[in-house]
């Protein structure tokens, strides 16, 4: 079995987790629409390709699984995940099978004013949410709302456009320049037909921020939800972080799993303040916090392995984390 993991990136701890998994039996490629990726250097075969838009990404993908006998495409980039989505049943029909939730569920993921409609919706506690400024202008005023609040892209990912505003000056400059960012960057093609409504602003929550790697089959039926501790963050993504045992946090997972019905890993992002737990985002891909449940002992790559070929996944050996282990992200220089 040959897997293609596209929009690589950095994540080349994923590469040489599904090198581990595949023992020898398959190949592990990498793609990405920049050939300046670390990545690159840990697989077995890398290609740059098309932008995620252009019009022959998809055809790019299909030619070069066909070539390189790749049976399974796994996406780490959620705009990526959208398009995949979309052309599955193309793949399939060629053999390939792409591990991804189906297109309404990865709209509800990448779309954060749809993730908080979905868990409102569905009776989870979230944040106080506005998809427009002069609401925020009007609660504020009414005193229902108070500073500090966050701003951040709509269909964003990342730190890309994150802000914090303490007082009406700021919301003002903060929110032109959210919208400055999206339009210089790949947001700008996600946001191109929700214009005025592409700026997110949300209340500040206090309190201490949890990691959850929510894991579906590839049938989305749930498995189990491994909770991280969050001690420290870089650029909008877990630095540090601890597995615990909470099972109030995994019952949680349990019930966003079987309202979303996604399939392999979901990356959701929870805070606990004054004893309730409120769902921030939502990611349905491989996010940057599973390196710390992998650490733990949990073997995610080596379930879907095991699934794609229709073998038996003991939950209680290959996804169970062990407690209280802790990790921190490191730096490593890669030459190109």
């Amino acid at each position: 079995m040959n897997i293609l993991l596209t929009s690589v990136g950095r994540r080349s701890y994923l590469v040489k987790y599904f090198k581990e998994a595949l023992n020898g039996e398959g190949k592990v490629f990498v793609s990405n629409s920049d050939n300046m990726t670390p990545s690159f250097e840990f697989a077995d075969g890398a290609v740059v390709t098309p932008l995620i838009y252009d019009e022959n990404y998809i055809n790019f993908l299909k030619n070069y699984c066909l070539e390189n006998k790749i049976s399974l495409i796994i996406s780490l980039f959620d705009i990526d995940l959208l398009v995949l989505a979309k052309h599955k049943q193309e793949f399939e029909e060629l053999g390939i099978r792409i591990i991804v939730s189906d297109e309404k569920i990865i709209k509800i993921c990448n779309d954060k004013w749809e993730t908080f409609m979905f868990l409102k919706n569905k009776n989870f506690n979230v944040p106080k949410t506005y998809i427009d400024i002069e609401s925020v202008k009007q609660d504020l005023k009414n005193k229902k709302l108070n500073y500090p609040l966050i701003l951040k892209p709509r269909w964003g990912m990342g730190s890309i456009g994150l802000y914090e505003a303490e007082n009406n000056e700021e919301l003002e400059v903060l929110y032109r320049k959210v919208e400055n960012k999206i339009e210089a960057s790949y947001l700008k093609y996600e946001s191109k037909n929700t214009k005025e409504r592409n700026v997110l602003i949300q209340e500040k929550l206090k309190g201490q921020e949890y990691g959850l790697d929510i894991i579906n089959d590839l049938e989305g039926n749930y498995c189990t939800t491994i909770v991280k501790k969050k001690n420290a963050m870089r650029a909008g993504e877990t630095d540090c972080a601890e597995t615990i045992n909470s099972k109030d946090l995994k019952l949680e997972g349990k019930k966003v799993s079987r309202a979303l019905k996604h399939v392999g890993n979901l990356d959701l992002d929870l805070f606990l303040c004054d004893g309730k737990d409120y769902v921030l985002e939502m990611n349905a891909r491989f996010g940057g916090g599973y390196p710390f449940s992998h650490l733990a002992g949990v073997n995610l790559p080596l379930a879907i392995v095991k699934w794609a070929k229709e073998e038996k996944v003991d939950i209680n050996s290959i996804l169970k984390e062990k407690e209280n282990v802790i990790g921190h992200k490191n730096i490593e220089i890669v030459k190109i």
